[in-house]
């Protein structure tokens, strides 16, 4: 009986071949490459961990996280002075309870997430005044940002979780995927255009990812940035901070320890 099966397993391959019958296999579809361009650079200070960066009404603001192994950093918001470098400090939290992570801005309210607490808080966007709080159930908060009418927040997995504003509680969770493949490590968030753009963690990319259904549509690959920066400053960490002036449909982009904030110029 095995022989007769093996036979005619035989006799098929031999027959396919021989007609030229072939199973074609459809290629998955790679993720397009979107080029880029430096168009400008700015300094930043080499003392901030950054977790969150955002362009609101002219002023850009970022968050920075404070590893207890690294004395200098600290849990902060404040507005970015780009001529200087310099951080105007309006927010910060106790780095012996709270690690700062991603800012966003909706409604004239600024949201702050905490690594491993849970808890987020909200200030006002214009005074800096704390509030409110919220908890969420994601087990770390990472990266934060809005398309208007939602918070967006990572959580360093594939998913990417949507929180009312008015009730801060989850409203849906979208998958997101790369050439069919969870893409994990999601970090800071951008809203451009209508589509998420993510730092993938420990990587030098950023993903454009389509909201409607969580597909990675195109990347930048900044490792000519990355490589750039660490020849000038070889402190400098992970690439890490996304920041879109709307008004003037402008990107930058840095990173953690990073001397330097740079613009770059895109088809977005």
């Amino acid at each position: 009986m095995k022989k007769a099966i093996i036979y005619s397993l035989l006799l098929f391959f031999i027959t396919g071949c021989r007609n030229n019958q072939q199973v074609n296999i459809p290629k998955q579809a790679t993720v397009p490459i979107i080029s880029h361009y430096v168009t400008n650079n700015f300094p930043h200070d080499t003392n901030l961990f950054t977790e969150g960066f955002l362009f609101h009404s002219g002023r850009l603001m970022e968050s920075t996280g404070a590893p207890l192994e690294l004395k200098n950093t600290r849990s902060v918001i404040g507005i970015q002075n780009l001529k200087t470098g310099n951080i105007d400090i309006r927010v910060e939290l106790d780095k012996s309870k709270y690690f700062g992570e991603g800012i966003a801005i909706l409604n004239g309210k600024l949201y702050q997430l905490t690594y491993k607490n849970q808890l987020g808080f909200i200030y006002d966007a214009s005074t800096f005044k704390k509030i409110g709080e919220f908890n969420y159930a994601n087990l770390e908060g990472w990266g934060l940002t809005t398309d208007d009418k939602s918070l967006i927040m990572s959580d360093g997995t594939a998913n990417l979780t949507y929180i009312s504003p008015n009730t801060l509680s989850p409203l849906k969770t979208i998958s997101v995927s790369e050439n069919g493949q969870p893409s994990t490590q999601l970090n800071e968030l951008e809203f451009i255009k209508g589509y998420i753009y993510a730092n993938v963690y420990g990587t030098t990319f950023i993903v454009k990812i389509d909201p409607s259904n969580g597909n990675v549509v195109g990347k930048l690959d900044l490792s000519k940035v990355c490589v750039t920066e660490k020849n000038m400053n070889p402190a400098a960490l992970d690439l890490n901070g996304i920041a879109y002036d709307s008004i003037a449909d402008k990107v930058y982009v840095t990173g953690k320890l990073w001397a330097h904030i740079y613009e770059i110029d895109f088809n977005k």
